[in-house]
């Protein structure tokens, strides 16, 4: 049985903390439907019970972007993978805080900044609901990738910014606002 709140609680935000990868869903009016998967450790904040962050990095598309431009609606769901059974989903709305913006200084202060960070999105929360997570399967992490990371921090960031300047439109011709500066964050 699903439970709802109005805003995450002190349970919701440890749960959260532990989950190494969380899923996004966002939509827009005759567009497809996007579902990502997000990992790197330490990507994630809780702001508030009412507000999340999490970094966005450049990658092949930014779907994201373009239907929370159009849309702003976002669901993002955490699995448990371990013996604690739960699936945690935030329903809310976002927008992109990109480095140009007057905000990043202040919205990107929580965060260690990764090379190759595109922006920030900042999420609203309407509600959480938790369900039993009964039928996801056990797994154990190994890992992370280190491969999109190895990318950004061997880019020259003068070509990076010219290539992510030309993106200006989703897949299904939506459009993004690119970002305009390359951040190297912190390559440890």
């Amino acid at each position: 049985m699903a439970d709802f709140t109005d805003s995450l609680t002190d349970k919701h935000i440890a749960f959260i903390a532990k989950q190494p990868v969380f899923f996004t869903a966002t939509a827009a009016a005759d567009a497809r439907i996007n579902l990502s998967p997000k990992g790197y450790a330490d990507t994630f904040r809780v702001l508030s019970e009412n507000r999340v962050a999490y970094l966005d990095f450049g990658g092949s598309g930014n779907e994201t972007h373009a239907h929370l431009a159009a849309d702003g609606r976002i669901t993002i769901m955490f699995c448990a993978f371990d013996r604690s059974a739960l699936i945690l989903r935030i329903y809310g709305r976002g927008r992109a805080v990109l480095p140009q913006d007057d905000e990043w200084e202040t919205i990107a202060s929580p965060f260690t900044l990764i090379p190759g960070t595109r922006q920030i999105f900042v999420i609203d929360v309407d509600s959480v609901q938790t369900s039993c997570g009964w039928g996801v399967p056990m797994m154990e992490l190994q890992h992370e990738r280190d491969t999109l990371q190895k990318y950004h921090r061997q880019a020259d960031p003068v070509l990076w910014v010219e290539k992510f300047q030309e993106r200006t439109r989703s897949i299904d011709g939506l459009p993004t606002r690119p970002t305009d500066r390359f951040i190297t964050g912190d390559p440890a």
